[in-house]
């Protein structure tokens, strides 16, 4: 994944913008923007209660990679790519997830559900990790109903519910860098990983 460490600032109205003001609007720098999860976590980790959010974060990957869901992206949105405490003098709660995941050597989608029903559980990834959690697999034939699927996210994700565009954050799934993510995020505050 191509990924770049600049992320456009908070807009006047306390999002991200959807394209980089910076820059033509014809370039790569738009939404969803691709950085690494190392980058995403020094730019929000900017309060104990969003590093907090941010260890959830990193133990629902450490929690998806430990049962084979080891290659993809993720999609992370939600007031908390919101300058949240600014607009509505609150901290965010949760960091919304689309996880676009490769399936598992030897699995298909029902084999690994049932293997891992509680890794799909919405309410307990949510109360567990602070990340209101859906799930999307990569590889597979695409039908009219993926297409829609997909353009769902795309496009609830880019506005706000006052119809404002904004724009959201990509980042790999890979773990190889997760632990000096770790690191990255208790040097932004002190927060430690449970």
């Amino acid at each position: 994944m191509n990924v770049s460490n600049a992320l456009p600032g908070w807009s006047e109205f306390g999002v991200l913008p959807p394209i980089n003001p910076e820059v033509p609007g014809t370039s790569s720098e738009r939404s969803p923007y691709r950085v690494s999860l190392e980058d995403f976590v020094i730019r929000f980790g900017t309060s104990e209660k969003r590093r907090e959010i941010l260890s959830g974060l990193l133990r629902f990957r450490e929690e998806m990679h430990k049962r084979g869901i080891v290659s993809g992206f993720q999609w992370l949105n939600g007031s908390f790519l919101e300058h949240i405490e600014l607009s509505e003098d609150r901290d965010p709660r949760d960091i919304d997830v689309v996880t676009f995941f490769d399936m598992p050597k030897n699995e298909n989608q029902d084999s690994f559900f049932n293997k891992n029903k509680e890794l799909f559980d919405h309410d307990r990834i949510k109360n567990k990790y602070f990340v209101d959690s859906y799930f999307f697999v990569l590889g597979e034939p695409v039908d009219a109903f993926k297409v829609q699927n997909i353009s769902y996210w795309y496009s609830m994700w880019s506005h706000r519910r006052d119809g404002l565009w904004k724009g959201f954050v990509q980042v790999d799934l890979n773990s190889s860098h997760d632990a000096d993510v770790q690191v990255a995020l208790t040097m932004c505050g002190g927060f430690q990983h449970e």
